[in-house]
């Protein structure tokens, strides 16, 4: 994949979920006076990722609206219950559908609110010179999302099941290639996590 050709990332942003341990939904939490989709989806729509869709689910009602004016596509998964497997392949479907010579998908989280637009394009920087196909955020000693998958593996994230994502996608690979990115790590998932927005 390395060379002369421009390669083309689109982006992918996951906030179709109910955020049942948060027991509210996390994508209207707001951070720095923007909620948390509307961080997520600046970012990305401000990277070099193009075009850039965002998979809405259990907040349809008033999500649409945070999302309003950026240069990013909505995309409703009406399977959201089954897990974040089924937003990643909705999504996929519909980035492929818009531009189908995409050569990667950059999957983000709507819950990272510290990841910038200028940390997401290390990733297509990575991929331009590496090739690999799969690129992750480490943080915490672990490899997760943020993530750069290469069209090689499109349908690997197509056949993906419930709710861990492409997490085995990402770890159980030997040629894995990874960022240290420890801003990823500050991700809201509980009461306990919320408290940490307002600090």
């Amino acid at each position: 994949m390395t060379g002369s050709k421009e390669l083309n990332v689109g982006g992918l942003l996951l906030a179709a979920g109910s955020s049942s341990r948060l027991r509210q939904p996390k994508q209207l939490l707001e951070f720095k006076g923007k909620t948390l989709l509307r961080h997520a989806a600046e970012a990305l729509a401000e990277s070099i990722c193009d075009p850039v869709v965002v998979v809405l689910g259990a907040e349809t009602e008033k999500s649409p609206h945070e999302i309003e004016g950026l240069s990013v596509v909505p995309c409703i998964n009406e399977n959201w219950k089954s897990g974040m497997s089924s937003s990643i392949k909705t999504g996929l479907a519909k980035l492929v559908e818009i531009a189908p010579e995409i050569d990667a998908v950059l999957i983000s989280l709507c819950d990272q609110p510290l990841v910038t637009a200028e940390m997401l394009n290390c990733f297509g920087k990575k991929f331009a010179a590496s090739g690999a196909n799969v690129i992750a955020a480490k943080y915490n000693g672990v490899a997760g999302v943020p993530a750069l998958f290469s069209r090689e593996l499109f349908g690997d994230l197509s056949r993906l099941d419930g709710d861990k994502g492409a997490r085995d996608l990402i770890r159980n690979r030997a040629d894995l290639v990874t960022i240290d990115l420890p801003e990823a790590a500050f991700d809201i998932d509980t009461p306990a996590d919320k408290d940490l927005l307002d600090s």
